[in-house]
């Protein structure tokens, strides 16, 4: 399917569990140059109903794995439909669908994002590219981070692009090979705090700003097995609710306190993790919105160049390169990076599924 201009909608939800974000996209490619437009976009909160699932569904059975899966392949389908009739999106070449990551153990071969089933096509009756972790797993990869190569065609002006969103990943190139890989966790410990605090997020970090760094619990989060593994590595939340949260519960300090220590974590992870703290440094996804997070990561990093984009991209970003992947795939090219996963090799990863 080669052609220089694709009409794409980008799904994708994350482990933050802000919602579903779609983003109706234009993609013209010449001479390997790549260009894009981010038209409508759109995100779609969670019903209380569906945000509790989600949360506890790590812990469920298969049964209970599979009948979430369909329940939610049916969620995505309407919400897609519904977005494809509110904007009147026409001659689309596809939908391209991340789902939502329910487990994710490459360790054990294994990964599973729901809303991937071959009936979301027929639901919305368009061609859908979706499931793009699973070969990746297949051929002795992390499955993750897939979003280094979108970094690398849409966006090679910075040195470092990173988001902060449930967890933190980065991607860079480093000797002609893109390298990347999770960070820490972000939101998904800032979040589940705030919730305690009866709150959906600390709004620009602001009650994490009025706490105090406790340092013996920053102590021990920074001595954690994973930051000193090498990369290719990733992170699911299996990690955050056996790991991270354990450590925190063992503390008996206010939760102002966990948010400004974990903040601190979060900062100082990232700028351990960077090779050189100099460049430019392209921050997306919500922990962007985080200010006293921005003002930890630049107090750490005092000669790097923060750049926050617009709105559109800084929210659907993950949407906008998992509408490429799908394009990519369509093409029949490359869209995972072994430099990246650790796979056998690189490869052109994904399903795609016919409404027919």
């Amino acid at each position: 399917m080669f052609k220089e201009n694709y009409t794409i909608i980008g799904v994708m939800s994350g482990t933050s569990l802000d919602g579903v974000d779609l983003a109706h996209i234009v993609f013209t490619v010449k001479n390997n140059k790549w260009e894009f437009e981010i038209l409508e976009s759109e995100t779609i909160s969670y019903t209380t109903d569906w945000l509790n699932k989600l949360k506890i569904a790590v812990d469920f059975s298969k049964t209970q794995l599979k009948q979430l899966d369909q329940d939610y392949t049916q969620l995505l389908g309407t919400i897609i439909s519904s977005f494809i009739k509110k904007y009147d999106v026409k001659n689309l070449d596809a939908v391209c669908s991340h789902g939502h990551t329910i487990l994710h153990q490459p360790q054990n071969g294994f990964t599973l994002q729901i809303g991937n089933l071959p009936e979301i096509a027929r639901l919305i009756n368009q061609t859908v590219v979706c499931d793009f972790r699973v070969q990746d797993i297949q051929l002795g990869g992390q499955g993750a981070p897939l979003v280094p190569i979108g970094d690398r065609i849409l966006f090679p002006a910075y040195d470092y692009c990173m988001n902060l969103g449930g967890f933190s990943n980065v991607s860079f190139e480093q000797n002609n090979k893109r390298i990347a890989f999770d960070i820490s966790p972000v939101n998904t410990v800032l979040n589940f705090y705030a919730n305690q605090l009866g709150l959906d997020y600390d709004d620009k970090g602001s009650i994490s700003r009025t706490g105090i760094c406790n340092e013996d619990l920053l102590n021990g989060l920074n001595d954690l097995d994973y930051y000193q593994k090498k990369h290719p590595k990733s992170l699911g939340f299996e990690f955050v609710k056996e790991t991270i949260l354990p450590i925190f519960e063992s503390y008996f300090i206010p939760i102002k306190d966990k948010l400004h220590t974990f903040t601190e974590h979060v900062a100082l992870q990232i700028t351990l993790a960077l090779p050189k703290k100099n460049g430019s440094l392209f921050i997306t996804g919500g922990g962007a919105y985080n200010d006293f997070l921005i003002e930890r990561i630049q107090y750490h990093l005092p000669e790097m160049k923060i750049i926050i984009p617009s709105a559109k991209i800084l929210e659907f970003k993950e949407a906008l390169i998992f509408a490429l992947l799908g394009v990519l795939k369509l093409r029949g090219e490359i869209n995972v990076l072994n430099s990246v996963t650790g796979a056998k090799k690189d490869h052109s990863s994904g399903t795609i599924y016919s409404p027919k």
